[in-house]
């Protein structure tokens, strides 16, 4: 279970094995060491709670790994858990085989962007396996280097920024459970970096991946734990994006009261946000992906007038330019406005869907496609709508 997420791998042959003095464990030996709870190695240092361990080795096995793991509410959970306040500490001014400067944490954020810009336009499947081979091969080997405690620190976050968006791609592939892993580690580096902004936003995905998987107590508790990280911070967009994280849960739980107060509140962080990208991980929330989330907020909430006027607006300003994102977006509006009534925009909109998400790798892409199909033989039969299907069936 520990490895790879079920049961049934190792069975009482290999065990017996091991006790014999047949066979050594050697891949097996770091997943005892966490499920026995011991530490067999010479210098006694504690290898499974050392977090920078613990992400190369889900690192090294998504390299290999042939199927999906499984998603629940406890693995979600996992990432509030008390984090290792000395984990930078621990690793500063260490002997290792390289020196490390604010050079390769720039490296780092530099290959971040690229590959997020990169699965932005194009879906998360595209790139993530190079995204996870640059992490266990280039960063591990900084990680394992010689910093000082000020290196060590933007070093943890740089990687935090990394393993978030390799959960993201996985999560947008499909791999719900290969996701919360990568989430709950890319908080727990940015936990022990004291990056309260990157804590907060992998619990914002966390929590996101819970209202999708139904685990909906479960992603109030995450929100509410990633808003009380933002209340920190004075990054208005930061503010916003935390809020509305909190708002879609509560709208999940059925708490309109919560849910209104935070879209209010968020629309209020939002408004003094600058148009134009910061340089911190949430300055990059735009003011459409803030009309997204909102719209489809309101949606949940059953005002589809407000959500249909959100929806536009992400659509009409910037930050929603990519074919990926604006795909989603207008598979989500021709939702909204069929349950308006509005059939010829709903299908005019869904036309542009496919025009948009054409050759983009996306499960939330896939999902939109499937979903349109699903309502068309409901659409009372037209020349659009006829057209609208033979584009879909050509597609799949």
């Amino acid at each position: 279970m520990a490895r790879w997420g079920q049961a049934g791998f190792l069975d009482r042959q290999q065990v017996y094995r091991w006790e014999t003095g047949r066979r050594e464990p050697e891949e097996w030996l770091p997943f005892l060491e966490q499920v026995l709870h011991l530490d067999l190695s010479d210098d006694n240092e504690p290898q499974f709670a050392d977090t920078v361990t613990a992400v190369m080795l889900l690192g090294g096995n998504d390299v290999e790994r042939r199927q999906f793991l499984a998603a629940s509410a406890a693995v979600g959970l996992a990432a509030l858990d008390l984090t290792d306040a000395e984990a930078v500490t621990r690793r500063v001014n260490r002997p290792g085989p390289v020196a490390v400067g604010m050079g390769e944490v720039s490296a780092v954020r530099t290959m971040t962007t690229t590959l997020g810009d990169a699965a932005s336009e194009l879906g998360g499947g595209h790139a993530r396996h190079l995204a996870v081979r640059y992490l266990t091969v280039d960063v591990k080997r900084w990680l394992h280097g010689r910093y000082t405690d000020t290196v060590g620190r933007e070093l943890f976050a740089a990687t935090s920024e990394l393993v978030h968006l390799i959960g993201w791609m996985a999560r947008d592939e499909g791999n719900q459970g290969l996701s919360q892993r990568y989430n709950v580690h890319s908080y727990k580096l940015a936990a022990e970096a004291g990056e309260n902004e990157l804590a907060a936003t992998a619990l914002r995905g966390l929590a996101d991946q819970a209202i999708d998987l139904g685990h909906i107590p479960t992603a109030v508790r995450l929100a509410e734990a990633c808003e009380h990280r933002g209340r920190k911070l004075s990054n208005p967009k930061a503010l916003a994006y935390y809020r509305n994280t909190l708002a879609h849960a509560a709208a999940a739980d059925s708490d309109r009261t919560t849910a209104t107060q935070m879209l209010t509140s968020a629309q209020a962080a939002i408004e003094l946000a600058p148009a134009r990208p910061g340089q911190s991980w949430a300055s990059h929330y735009s003011h459409g992906r803030w009309a997204h989330e909102s719209g489809m907020i309101h949606a949940k909430l059953g005002d589809y007038a407000a959500a249909e006027e959100h929806l536009h607006l992400a659509l009409d300003i910037h930050g929603l330019d990519r074919n990926r994102t604006r795909a989603i977006v207008l598979a989500d509006l021709g939702h909204v406005q069929l349950k308006r009534g509005n059939t010829a925009q709903a299908l005019t909109t869904w036309n542009d869907f496919l025009d948009w998400s054409d050759g983009v790798q996306s499960v939330r892409v896939n999902d939109g496609l499937t979903n349109i199909a699903a309502r068309l033989p409901s659409i009372p039969d037209s020349p659009a709508a006829q057209e609208l299907g033979e584009r879909i069936t050509a597609r799949t």
